[in-house]
């Protein structure tokens, strides 16, 4: 049994290590000469950009080779490799870190999919998912999940920094901004979107299938979903811990007391667009 406990301590330190840079408890010694070892070994192949964590390198010469072994960059970050991140998914277990959060949804998406053929309404998620993944790469989010009708951005400070919540509200700007709803622009797609900044639980859990997914956990990433719910086409909903921990001034868009499903009391919220960030 402790061996057990043991285990999932180190997977829970790993989580937090990928999601904060820091250290909770420590790596193991068994950890810390496996990671020595695989720094040393690609750190020889030449190629760059590299995995922040194996050093494995993505790109080049180097990249290449290891292309043929099918290793190549994170469905989570282009910052991080998929051996890295299989690795961390293989076992069970997370943790629990404060992060900024920016949930997207589809307006409409239900009328949309009746309105139109299941081919051309699968060609706008599609272009609408590969839209939000290259804002939420470009800003150094990880993509926390692209599903449905709905998109999530997870912005930790292992890779958006110290100032996630501006960053991650810089991010819903562009967002905007790529779905159309610049001043001037008619929207080519309907989505309303929220951001918040909490502590949330990050990490693997097993599904019915046995294959282990990632997920994000807990009140604030509850939140962020119900604010996506609630925004407009081209709206975007910021919660007062988002606003704070972004340093907006008070002057910035417009208040508005909502009330949302499964979270107690109202909540006041800045509505921000693309004409306000």
């Amino acid at each position: 049994m402790a061996e057990v406990a043991s285990h999932s301590k180190d997977i829970d330190e790993i989580w937090y290590w990928y999601l904060t840079g820091e250290f909770k408890d420590g790596f193991s010694p068994k950890q810390m000469l496996q990671l020595k070892f695989e720094q040393t070994v690609y750190g020889v192949l030449p190629g760059s950009p590299r995995c922040i964590e194996c050093r494995v390198p993505l790109a080049g010469v180097g990249g290449f080779i290891v292309s043929l072994l099918g290793v190549g960059p994170s469905s989570l970050t282009p910052r991080l490799c998929n051996m890295c991140e299989n690795a961390a998914k293989k076992e069970e277990g997370g943790a629990e870190v404060e992060l900024s959060l920016l949930f997207a949804d589809v307006r409409g998406s239900t009328a949309l999919a009746q309105s139109t053929s299941t081919q051309a309404y699968k060609e706008l998620i599609n272009r609408f998912y590969k839209a939000a993944a290259d804002v939420l790469v470009r800003h150094d989010g990880m993509v926390g999940r692209l599903i449905g009708d709905q998109v999530i951005g997870l912005f930790a400070p292992r890779f958006a920094g110290e100032h996630h919540a501006e960053v991650a509200l810089e991010a819903a700007s562009e967002l905007l901004q790529a779905t159309g709803h610049a001043p001037g622009t008619d929207p080519w797609i309907q989505i309303g979107v929220g951001v918040h900044t909490g502590s949330v639980y990050v990490g693997a859990i097993g599904s019915k299938d046995g294959v282990n997914e990632i997920a994000v956990l807990g009140t604030g990433a509850n939140l962020a979903a119900r604010l996506s719910s609630e925004a407009a086409d081209g709206e975007v909903l910021v919660s007062p811990a988002a606003l704070k921990a972004a340093g907006l001034p008070k002057g910035v868009g417009k208040s508005r007391l909502v009330r949302l499903k499964g979270i107690k009391g109202p909540v006041t919220v800045r509505v921000l667009g693309t004409p306000s960030l």
